[in-house]
């Protein structure tokens, strides 16, 4: 949980729930641009995004990736143990 990677995965969660939430809201309403109630979709975005922070962070000690914003995801590579084959190099 304290490595670079997990705060730039659990970032970019955050960031893509925070527009998902203010386009729905403002979508689901049928809001045009002028006369949207953007502090309210701004202010519903922010707790959106606050609470996939705190989901990244509750999710750091579970699942088959621990130390991952994930509670799935078998198949990624872990931040600390990344398998993949340097570049030029073969895997036999």
């Amino acid at each position: 949980m304290f490595a670079k990677l997990f705060w730039i995965s659990t970032l970019e969660r955050a960031v893509k729930t925070f527009a998902q939430a203010v386009a729905a809201l403002l979508m689901a309403g049928g809001f045009g641009l002028i006369d949207a109630p953007w502090l309210d979709a701004l202010s519903a975005g922010g707790m959106a995004a606050l609470l996939s922070v705190l989901t990244s962070v509750g999710s750091a000690t579970w699942g088959p990736q621990k130390g991952t914003p994930s509670l799935s995801a078998p198949d990624c590579p872990h931040p600390h143990t990344d398998a993949t084959p340097a570049a030029g190099t073969s895997q036999a």
